[in-house]
């Protein structure tokens, strides 16, 4: 007992440092993430000076948005993947590379076609840099309660940074000028790239032998990329009935559906179809793709709607968003991880659901002639406060079906399932809230009336999407520690992967 005692005391500072490189090396990969996140909504910020300075279309400046979004949301499955077979650490330095050479071009483009084939690459980098990090989180912080805290810090950047970028966004272009908001990635990437070289454990994946799926992965990708094209481009310029819209989405199905085809027949599929066996993994990505579809519209549409009603300029709309940004991490960084540990992840999502559902029905009610403090600020801490508890109960029950062999699979399916909702989600919200606000112009209303109506119809149907989300919590998902308590699946042979020990 002594000579265990004086062991364990002298391992102890070993052990204490070990912990504390681990921390830090999750503040290197949030930071990473960070830098990804922001640059989804910091160029929103800086589009009209983009267009001024190269001479854009209204039409063709959509591009500087989807050629990132078409890319990262097409590539996210398929890097998370890679992550697994050749190593996530590998994976994450050479998007992170990528990424930051790309920043790089896109501040120093002087034509169209550089900015936006340098957004595109931009996608590429950041799909790799971020489909892994979770998963290497997982791996890293084995412990229930360790890993709740590590995934509530991870949460709070991953949904958070919108609003910082909003901020961000609108200091660096008013007080310097747009090419900045690129500028400001290659320090920070170069720097993440160093200390994620010493801090993160080195990792060999389980083999591209394990899912070298060639063709699985041009579907996959293919269909991924069409789909976000589709929803991006031809559904929100020409309408979701229109030959075009149809046609492609049909086209888009149809390479998923071979993709689906050919996982399940394939000796080594890409992405084992078995992973969906898990409910917490199916019912995690399905409740995560209705609530950021209803959360994301809430951040454009009322982005817009302080701008074209309100009137507020880019700075004063960040602004605006900061009480968000700190709700969510007061949540996610000091409340959720023992809300989960104490009553589990499943219990600490539901009051998060309906505290968004009560955020989009109160914003229903902002009128033309809102005040920030009445109409507004109510909104952003009720959003704050749910998207804080919903983000890291999510996922902790989305990655609670994965192997470790498939962490990285799994991290890339919830990311992708979040970026394809939300690119789904606003495509629908934004058309529905065009068109109303446009018949009612016809009609004889006011500009702000028309707008703000048809933001309010947005909101609701927004509204709907939530109350799916929270439906599915309730008769789908399972307690994380339900699933570690039910018996194990028998192994499979040892030249497969890992099962899954949750029941379907």
């Amino acid at each position: 007992m002594i000579e265990t005692v004086e062991l364990t005391r002298q391992d102890s500072p070993q052990t204490r440092e070990q912990d504390r490189s681990r921390w830090v090396a999750l503040y290197v990969l949030c930071v990473g993430m960070l830098m990804i996140v922001l640059d989804v909504t910091v160029v929103n910020v800086a589009l009209p000076s983009i267009q001024d300075d190269l001479g854009f279309s209204q039409s063709s400046l959509a591009w500087v948005v989807n050629a990132y979004l078409i890319a990262f949301g097409g590539l996210l499955l398929l890097a998370g993947r890679l992550g697994d077979l050749i190593g996530r650490r590998k994976i994450f330095l050479v998007g992170l590379g990528i990424f930051t050479a790309a920043s790089l071009l896109c501040g120093v483009a002087q034509s169209q076609w550089l900015l936006v084939g340098a957004r595109f690459l931009q996608g590429i980098g950041g799909a790799m840099t971020s489909a892994v990090i979770l998963g290497m989180i997982v791996t890293m912080f084995p412990e229930p309660r360790e890993q709740a805290k590590a995934i509530g810090v991870y949460a709070f950047v991953a949904s958070a940074g919108g609003s910082v970028g909003l901020l961000a966004g609108g200091v660096l272009t008013q007080a310097l000028n747009y090419h900045w908001i690129f500028f400001v990635n290659i320090p920070i990437g170069i720097g993440t790239a160093v200390l994620a070289r010493r801090l993160l454990p080195a990792d060999k994946g389980i083999g591209i032998s394990k899912g070298a799926d060639i063709p699985g992965a041009v579907l996959i990708t293919s269909a991924l990329m069409l789909g976000v094209y589709t929803i991006v481009k031809p559904a929100a310029d020409y309408g979701w009935t229109a030959g075009r819209t149809l046609g492609l989405g049909a086209l888009s199905v149809a390479l998923l559906v071979a993709f689906v085809a050919r996982e399940a027949t394939t000796r080594r599929p890409l992405i084992p179809l078995r992973i969906f066996r898990s409910r917490n993994v199916t019912g995690g990505n399905a409740v995560t793709a209705l609530m950021v579809s209803g959360m994301f519209g809430m951040f454009f549409l009322g982005s817009l709607y302080l701008q074209r009603v309100l009137r507020y300029d880019a700075l004063e709309i960040g602004l605006a968003f900061l009480p968000t940004t700190i709700m969510m991490g007061l949540m996610s960084i000091r409340y959720s991880e023992r809300l989960i540990m104490r009553f589990s992840a499943k219990v600490a999502l539901f009051p998060g659901l309906v505290l968004i559902l009560a955020g989009l029905v109160l914003f229903t009610r902002a009128p033309v002639d809102g005040s920030y403090v009445t109409h507004i600020l109510p909104v952003m801490i009720l959003f704050g406060t749910g998207s804080g508890l919903c983000f890291p109960a999510l996922m902790t029950l989305a990655m609670s079906g994965a192997t470790p062999g498939d962490a990285g699979l799994a991290s890339g399916l919830i990311n992708t399932t979040a970026q394809v909702g939300a690119a789904l989600g606003l495509a629908v919200l934004a058309t529905l809230s065009a068109s109303r606000s446009k018949d009612l112009i016809s009609d004889g209303q006011s500009i702000p009336v028309a707008l703000t109506n048809g933001y309010h119809l947005a909101f609701w149907v927004g509204v709907g999407f939530v109350v799916a989300a929270i439906a599915i919590t309730l008769t789908v998902l399972q307690s994380e520690r339900q699933t570690k308590k039910e018996p194990e699946v028998e192994p499979e042979p040892a030249t497969a992967e890992p099962v899954y020990s949750e029941a379907s």
